[in-house]
């Protein structure tokens, strides 16, 4: 094991540790290694990183005698946070983990993060991911027909109500990249974003989480109709009109709302947000910044 922060114990030192065998610890050593970060703005944060995985579990009680002793230490030097990344080959670790305090802050497909608040202060950890991140596509035709979808599962299978195409928004997938993703997936048709016409945003939407919906604009590109089998019943290109009298339409504010926003865009009454490409001088990676282009340069 190699612990790298200042004023911290060499892994060297810990290998002199009685009672803990040079060979069980270059082992844990392989399988991973704590990376103690300090956060700013008057936070001090142990991040422990376990980096790599290992065919063979590693020993719980040699793991637990490590953690316990470096505990004491990040203890008497103030820190404050802990963080255990735990790769999915180090099941057999998360037990000891839990008994240490430490417990579950978030899981992906292949680690579990857990954590641990050493002082008797209030918790100031960041919380885990609170939003899920989605998308609805407007897309008209030449001839002021919308393109609509049946959906064949979820909420509105067998309601026969058409909908716009929608979706989530994938982890490291841009807005605008996600609803050209979508409409292509549901329903074959290349797409061009245009731009954000709406956000709304709900809280205890999926597994209690709050959920972000933009409302985005894009202009077809093709339009012979391809459905995916998996998820889409039906689609077509409808007359707006129709697809805005439908009931389920005219019986929810949010759908009304969507509606005459669309219009107002349709007639040339309204100016969504399009995307300029950005990049920060913090990190020097590329982002995207959604704002009103067409009052903003024409001011």
């Amino acid at each position: 094991m190699t612990i790298s922060t200042e004023g911290t114990e060499t892994g060297d030192e810990l290998n002199r540790r009685p009672g803990i065998k040079l060979q069980k610890l270059r082992r844990i050593e392989e399988a991973f290694e704590f990376t103690i970060h300090v956060w700013i703005r008057e936070l001090l944060v142990s991040i422990a990183r376990i980096v790599g995985e290992t065919a063979d579990p590693i020993d719980p009680l040699v793991f637990t005698s490590l953690l316990k002793a470096s505990m004491l230490h990040w203890k008497q030097q103030g820190k404050r946070g802990i963080w255990i990344k735990l790769p999915i080959g180090l099941v057999n670790l998360i037990e000891p983990v839990v008994k240490e305090g430490f417990y579950y802050h978030h899981a992906e497909p292949k680690h579990l993060m857990l954590v641990h608040w050493i002082p008797e202060t209030t918790n100031t950890l960041p919380a885990n991911a609170s939003h899920r991140v989605g998308i609805g596509a407007f897309v008209m035709n030449q001839n002021g027909q919308v393109l609509v979808v049946k959906e064949k599962s979820g909420k509105f299978r067998g309601t026969g109500i058409w909908k716009f195409p929608t979706g989530v928004v994938d982890e490291g997938e841009d807005i605008c990249d996600a609803a050209v993703r979508e409409v292509k997936e549901e329903t074959g048709i290349d797409t061009k974003f245009l731009e954000v016409l709406a956000f709304r945003q709900s809280h205890k939407s999926f597994f209690d989480k709050s959920d972000l919906f933009f409302m985005c604009m894009l202009q077809p590109l093709s339009f012979n109709i391809q459905i995916q089998e998996s998820e889409i019943e039906s689609a077509q290109w409808m007359g707006f009109e129709e697809y805005a009298d439908q009931d389920f339409v005219q019986k929810h504010d949010l759908l009304k709302y969507m509606v005459n926003i669309c219009i107002a865009k349709r007639d040339g009454k309204y100016n969504g947000f399009s995307h300029v490409s950005t990049v920060t001088s913090f990190s020097k990676k590329q982002s995207n910044l959604y704002f009103n282009t067409k009052d903003f340069n024409s001011s």
